[in-house]
């Protein structure tokens, strides 16, 4: 099993570097860098109003975990059907008190992560979110839509999407042949909203996103090792910024540096399972030309 650990801002989405015009200004003049600051505004206003209107963040900016289930011991499993989040007196401070009414509310963000934005926003903020998602994609040659594709081949692997050989569990989930990490250092629920916005929601599941703003890299790759470590399970980290890489290098883990430039020889459109693939051979070692073809997208 290969374990895909992923960094999102520059990697997966480009989000910085539109609102602050360092990804059109890389592109001499043929991309316009307003247009790219307005389209990074409005993806800013987006994540803002469904993090404090339907994910508590409001409630929740200044209790920021690393990932959602760090609190689990504390959830007594409650029925949260008719629980009301605005009078439960949460607040300071961190007691055993509300650490359970924090979890109750990862439970929450647990849920509607996985029933996805169209069983919570109204129809007129899904053709705008839809719209701004298919402008962004233009604008960026397709970065958004190409990278949401490699990670589907990275779960798929060998195995054909469409076809009975992706199996499914008693909850209807597919069940992937391989493992799609997030490794964010933004805040957890932002980082929540940002993958459903983003069309990245059912690749990454809700258990799969960490949040280093506290505990850095390290301590969360430390974390996903515990949790996938096996015989035949690899890791592999992508990203653009130093603290994953050494990160990744601590871990003896391969890394591949994602560069928006233009020019630069990881990016998206472009990367592929395939490229992953030779950093996988290079730190383990795969010598079975089937492992390699496993690698690469279905029909390569």
């Amino acid at each position: 099993m290969n374990v895909y650990i992923w960094d999102m801002d520059e990697t997966l989405i480009l989000l910085k570097s539109l609102i602050n015009g360092t990804y059109a200004e890389a592109f001499n003049g043929s991309k316009n860098v307003q247009s790219g600051v307005e389209i990074g505004k409005m993806w800013e206003n987006h994540i803002l109003q469904i993090c404090d209107d339907h994910f508590f963040y409001e409630q929740v900016e200044n209790c920021n975990m690393p990932y959602l289930d760090v609190l689990k011991q504390y959830d007594d499993g409650r029925d949260l059907t008719e629980y009301d989040f605005n009078k439960d007196g949460f607040g300071p401070p961190s007691d055993d008190l509300n650490k359970k009414r924090l979890a109750y509310r990862h439970r929450a963000v647990a849920h509607k992560y996985k029933k996805g934005l169209h069983s919570i926003l109204d129809q007129d903020m899904i053709k705008s979110w839809s719209e701004l998602y298919d402008v962004t994609d233009s604008y960026t040659d397709m970065w958004f839509s190409a990278a949401r594709a490699c990670l589907e081949q990275c779960a798929v692997g060998d195995r054909d999407l469409a076809s009975s050989t992706v199996s499914t569990n008693d909850a209807g989930d597919t069940i992937f042949q391989h493992v799609n990490i997030l490794v964010t250092s933004g805040s957890l629920i932002p980082s929540l909203v940002k993958c459903l916005l983003f069309r990245l929601g059912d690749l990454i599941p809700s258990e799969n996103v960490y949040s280093s703003w506290e505990v850095g890299k390290l301590q969360c790759f430390s974390w996903i090792k515990e949790r996938f470590n096996g015989p035949n399970v690899q890791f592999c980290v992508i990203g653009d910024g130093w603290e994953e890489c050494e990160a990744a290098e601590s871990m003896r883990w391969p890394f591949v540096k994602i560069d928006p430039l233009p020019s630069s020889f990881h990016r998206f459109p472009g990367l592929t399972p395939k490229d992953l693939g030779h950093y996988f051979s290079v730190v383990y070692g795969n010598s079975d030309e089937k492992d390699n073809d496993i690698l690469a997208p279905s029909g390569n």
